[in-house]
């Protein structure tokens, strides 16, 4: 039974539900306080698999945990999947080596299909239903790294995402991912050049923060809910 868990959010978005919600106080660089019995670290951990994979690295050469627990949002290609469904993978996959990591089992959360992890966006309809095909439901940026640095430390480790966007709606691209900076925060020059060239972009971009939000909220109570049931 974990008695310290550290929850790594890669960006400000998803790291910030879970500190309202468990009243975390900031302490330097981490949040930290308790989750019942469980001890909560929870730590921002950036965007993509080399800045997962180090602050991976930074948290378990100081802090003493029982479980690192990815939480935050994915892009859903899972037919049934909806902005807020919550995916809890029985498998992680890392996009560019193959490899697959299996997720220490969390209690009261539904687990299921495959999670990619792929450094950059994919779009391609026929790369995603090759995916798809294989049992993938859902993208992200982050967990392969995380479980490759866990699994190499000895350190038990899973993941919890919760679907923000999916790629047959359209919505994100190459241009809208490069809005936001390294810890998810938006560059707000960027963000005003892309909707001075379409100011019809407001709209587009409004939905998207909204799903996100959604999608926040839920992985952040599904990771609640799975502290409570240790």
């Amino acid at each position: 039974m974990p008695s310290r868990v550290a929850l790594l959010a890669p960006m400000k978005p998803e790291l910030k539900p879970l500190v309202r919600k468990l009243s975390l106080q900031r302490d330097g660089e981490v949040h930290v306080g308790r989750a019942g019995d469980v001890e909560v670290v929870a730590v921002l951990i950036g965007i993509g698999v080399r800045a997962a994979a180090d602050a991976t690295e930074r948290v378990l050469d100081t802090t003493d945990v029982d479980l690192a627990l990815v939480v935050g949002i994915a892009g859903g290609v899972g037919p049934d999947l909806e902005i807020g469904d919550v995916v809890v993978p029985e498998r992680v996959v890392d996009h560019t080596s193959g490899t697959e990591y299996r997720p220490a089992p969390l209690g009261g959360v539904d687990v299921g299909g495959a999670l990619l992890t792929t450094d950059g966006l994919i779009v391609d309809d026929a790369v995603i239903a090759d995916h798809v095909a294989r049992g993938v439901v859902a993208l992200d940026m982050e967990a392969s790294a995380v479980a490759a640095v866990c699994e190499r430390r000895g350190c038990s480790w899973s993941v919890i995402r919760a679907i923000s966007d999916r790629p047959r709606d359209g919505m994100v691209d190459d241009a809208v991912f490069g809005l936001a900076g390294p810890d998810g925060s938006p560059n707000l020059g960027a963000v005003a050049k892309f909707v001075a060239a379409k100011p019809s972009r407001v709209r587009d971009l409004a939905r998207l923060a909204r799903d996100m939000n959604t999608a926040t909220n839920a992985a952040a109570d599904a990771a609640i809910r799975a502290l409570a049931a240790v």
